[in-house]
């Protein structure tokens, strides 16, 4: 197993000990798992960095890496809902636009063929990841500073920049999700 392909199981694993320390009451809980998130997030460019850079890129790794970045995203955005920072219509968006791409790559896969990630997936997961990082910031800063959620700025910062973000990144899982398909109708027709 190739190095790229290492720190793609390495974000899964960091997946799952995001989610335990998120379900945690411990202090700085949210903290923790936004430093987390980022290192996870980060291993993400780094593993498609390496995998082009010194040709490495394998069928484990353009079938894993997508499906580890949708784990990743499903629990991010799911843990986003009870704190109130995401709408749950918006996490269902995102994840049902997830599971069918993942169908559509494995009817392909019963096809012999494998489907790497699309550019217009690579800025959807972008986006969402920005998303995921400000509302996890937002959610920690009163570890922090405790009282700062009651500040104006944090306010406007929930009022606005958390909703413009939700909705971009969920136009961008709309239009990669159908961008997707259409390219790829051929195999939804067999």
């Amino acid at each position: 197993m190739n190095w790229a392909n290492r720190l793609t199981i390495g974000r899964l694993l960091l997946t799952v000990v995001f989610v335990a320390i998120m379900g945690a009451e411990i202090p700085f809980a949210r903290s923790l798992a936004l430093f987390l998130f980022i290192v996870a997030s980060i291993t993400d460019y780094v593993d498609g960095w390496i995998a082009r850079r010194y040709q490495l890129i394998t069928n484990f790794g353009k079938l894993m890496d997508p499906l580890v970045d949708k784990v990743m995203m499903a629990a991010a955005f799911t843990l986003l809902i009870p704190p109130g920072a995401i709408p749950a219509w918006v996490v269902i968006l995102i994840v049902t636009r997830e599971f069918l791409v993942t169908g559509l790559r494995l009817l392909a896969l019963n096809s012999g063929r494998v489907l790497a990630a699309e550019a217009l997936g690579k800025h959807k997961t972008a986006w969402q990841i920005t998303t995921v990082i400000v509302l996890l910031l937002l959610l920690a800063l009163p570890e922090w500073a405790p009282g700062i959620e009651n500040t104006a700025a944090i306010r406007l910062c929930w009022r606005f920049l958390a909703p413009a973000l939700i909705a971009i990144a969920a136009i961008f899982t709309v239009w990669s999700g159908l961008a997707y398909a259409w390219k790829n109708q051929h195999i939804i027709r067999e």
